[in-house]
């Protein structure tokens, strides 16, 4: 799967300039005459209870999340196809597998990520399009320092899951190996994470208690202390 990459094409681009997506499919296209792997891998979290978020929050994680990729999918798919094919990799979450508390308006776009690739998939696999989703636990990034407050303010510090969480190093290896292995979907989370995805498939009932409990434990409260600490 490894390439060396001795020529790179880079075209900045604002996600959710929805209006240029289509002439930087374009332009990606023409420098080699095809686009053989979409990843789409835009994303914003967030850390905030439902209850307190500003309407503009879920909007922005919608447009963020959710809509870029489709946008960014929709532009190249044709073209694809009609090249014969080529992989699309969609990172969602386990948040896009289960709601977790606090992420009402990522869960909401990484399940969307989820339901859009895996009808993509569906409708175009018989024509040489191989759909990858990816749904990763923690990793140790600077998500949780990016991710948005109630008000869309950047929350500024990181949390314990994610310092604690997979080395990004180890998190791509395992893609590439999921990618060349032809899987469809890929769970990559540590055990504790891992279950929570599992459980909302196999037990739903018992996964909703489990999260509620969290939250009646202490988990937002938490999460507010760490921003404290900043």
């Amino acid at each position: 799967m490894a390439r060396d990459c001795a020529e790179a094409l880079v075209l900045p681009f604002e996600a959710t300039d929805f209006q240029a997506i289509p002439g930087i499919a374009e332009r990606a296209w023409s420098w080699k005459g095809r686009v053989d792997g979409l990843v789409n891998n835009a994303g914003v979290s967030q850390r905030s209870l439902a209850i307190e978020t500003a309407f503009a929050v879920y909007e922005k994680m919608i447009a963020v999340d959710l809509l870029a990729p489709i946008a960014l999918t929709q532009a190249l798919l044709p073209k694809m196809v009609k090249a014969g094919g080529g992989r699309i990799v969609a990172i969602s979450s386990v948040a896009g597998i289960a709601g977790i508390p606090a992420r009402s308006a990522y869960s909401a776009a990484k399940h969307g990520v989820i339901g859009y690739h895996d009808a993509v998939r569906a409708e175009n696999e018989h024509l040489g399009i191989q759909v990858h989703v990816i749904a990763p636990g923690s990793v140790r990034t600077n998500v949780s320092r990016n991710a948005l407050t109630a008000d869309g303010s950047k929350r500024g510090v990181s949390d314990a899951a994610i310092d604690n969480g997979l080395p990004p190093e180890e998190v791509a290896k395992s893609i590439l190996a999921a990618i060349e292995s032809g899987k469809r979907e890929l769970i990559l989370a540590k055990p504790a994470e891992y279950d929570i995805a599992v459980l909302r498939r196999k037990d739903p009932e018992a996964l909703f208690d489990r999260m509620s409990a969290m939250v009646r434990e202490g988990y937002a409260k938490k999460l507010a202390a760490d921003k404290t600490k900043a």
